[in-house]
């Protein structure tokens, strides 16, 4: 049981699309990212997901609209519902993830930016 501090987190990798984890809560995981681009188009059968913007503005599509999600801010996206996480111009966005252990990073897509294995830090 001790403080964890997400800014030094952070500088412990440099990947995009490809997420860490810091800690448990019983059966659900937090997770960090850094997004750079557009992701996949997927969803989680299964599985709420909730995003927390630590720095810059995420673009979270969904089929009918896009949320403008800022620093500061979270979204939660329901499970089975398709969405595609971007960024723009460039940007390098920092996320919390808060999501249960079982979640597949991209659903039931295969992709190159898939990941099955969350490193610890």
């Amino acid at each position: 049981m001790k403080a964890i501090s997400i800014k030094e987190k952070f500088s412990k990798f440099s990947k995009n699309w490809h997420p860490h984890q810091i800690a448990l809560v019983d059966d659900m995981q937090v997770i960090l990212a850094k997004l750079k681009g557009e992701f996949v188009w997927h969803s989680h059968e299964q599985e709420d997901e909730l995003f927390q913007v630590v720095k810059g503005t995420l673009y979270m599509q969904f089929r009918d609209r896009t949320e403008i999600v800022k620093e500061g801010e979270l979204i939660v996206v329901p499970k089975g519902v398709e969405h595609n996480p971007k960024t723009k111009d460039d940007e390098e966005v920092h996320v919390l993830l808060f999501e249960k252990i079982s979640t597949a990073h991209t659903g039931n897509v295969q992709h190159e930016k898939t990941q099955t294995e969350y490193p610890k830090i």
